[in-house]
């Protein structure tokens, strides 16, 4: 067993990052084993994961930013239910650039950290900050042999249409410098408004864009699935409804990265 790696991104904030990659990492765990990462020093995914958002006191150095720092991340997993586990982040990630240079580590140190759990899991799942930053391009530079992949999201939004094409560029760059096997599993639809018009219209672009990039999923903004940062997952009454549009996306994503060519 080798871990996929799934890199969730888009140089804009407020496009489900975490949301999304988090109940990824729900629902791979409910067949397989998983490994959820929080490379954004807001810490959503963490949060979201673990009920915990006082993160600077709970993790306290036992975070990704120790792990990247000290090569190895096994110290730093904490466990949130049956296969399913976390390497948590809070807001000292923010020094990550600089301590990388004083150690004078590079793009490579996340595989470096990762290596020792590598074959631990079938997923790893990344969250990414909405901006260009080590936080992101690590992740896309890390190597599995079972394959490394990026999710790139979009709210349907004109700034997060322009974000595509730049984020596009970072996925580029990280391939030919660092992960020749990296690969783009498709732009995501998320928190889709079904009342507004302009939708339509963003799908064909997308379509016109990047043929045979968007998922055919659309994740539709329910209240349901917003409450799960406060409901958590277990004894959550309305989980089904809030899972509605992740369930057919994660099966559409297992069947992409299954795929022999790449999408982009």
């Amino acid at each position: 067993m080798t871990a996929k790696i799934i890199t969730f991104g888009i140089s804009k904030g407020g496009c489900s990052k975490s949301t999304s990659s988090g109940i990824t990492s729900y629902l791979l765990s409910k067949e397989e084993k998983v490994l959820a990462i929080d490379m954004d020093g807001q810490g959503n995914l963490t949060s979201f994961l673990t009920g915990e958002y006082d993160i600077c006191n709970a993790f306290e150095e036992r975070t990704i930013l120790e792990a990247i720092l000290n090569e190895d991340s096994r110290s730093y997993i904490i466990k949130i239910k049956e296969n399913l586990d976390l390497i948590p982040s809070n807001d000292f990630l923010a020094t990550l650039p600089r301590k990388m240079f004083e150690k004078g580590l590079n793009l490579d140190a996340l595989q470096k950290a990762l290596q020792p759990v590598m074959e631990d899991y079938d997923w790893i799942i990344i969250d990414t900050p909405p901006a260009l930053s080590e936080q992101t391009v690590m992740p896309l530079s890390t190597y599995s042999e079972a394959g490394s992949y990026a999710v790139v999201m979009f709210d349907g939004s004109m700034f997060a249409y322009y974000a595509i094409p730049k984020f596009l560029e970072i996925i580029d760059g990280a391939r030919e410098r660092y992960n020749p096997t990296l690969k783009t599993a498709g732009i995501l639809f998320s928190l889709i408004d079904a009342r507004a018009k302009e939708n339509e219209v963003m799908q064909e672009a997308i379509k016109e864009d990047y043929p045979n990039l968007k998922f055919e999923t659309i994740i539709r903004r329910k209240a349901s699935t917003r409450r799960i940062a406060i409901s958590g997952f277990e004894r959550n009454s309305e989980l089904k409804n809030a899972l509605e549009f992740y369930n057919p996306f994660v099966e559409e994503l297992k069947k992409r990265v299954q795929q022999k060519q790449p999408q982009r």
